[in-house]
C-alpha cells in the first residue's frame, strides 16, 4: 500500500467519526477496516467456507 493509499483510508476513517473520539476508538476503526478488507481480498481469491464447512468444524447443528 502506497503512503497516498494509507492517507486517503485514514482521511475516509477520520471523516465518520464522531467529534469527540479516543484513540482506542480510531484504532478499533482502523483494525476493523483492515479485517473487513483482507475477508473482501480473501473472497475475491476464492478463499471461503461453505456454511456446511462452518457448521462442522464449530460443531453447529442445523
Amino acid at each position: 500500500m502506497t503512503k497516498h493509499e494509507l492517507k486517503n483510508i485514514s482521511d475516509d476513517i477520520i471523516s465518520h467519526l464522531p467529534d469527540e473520539v479516543s484513540l482506542d476508538d480510531f484504532m478499533q476503526k482502523i483494525y476493523v477496516r483492515q479485517k473487513i478488507e483482507k475477508g473482501l481480498t480473501d473472497a475475491d481469491n476464492g478463499n471461503l467456507y461453505t456454511s456446511e464447512e462452518v457448521r462442522n468444524k464449530f460443531k453447529i447443528s442445523k
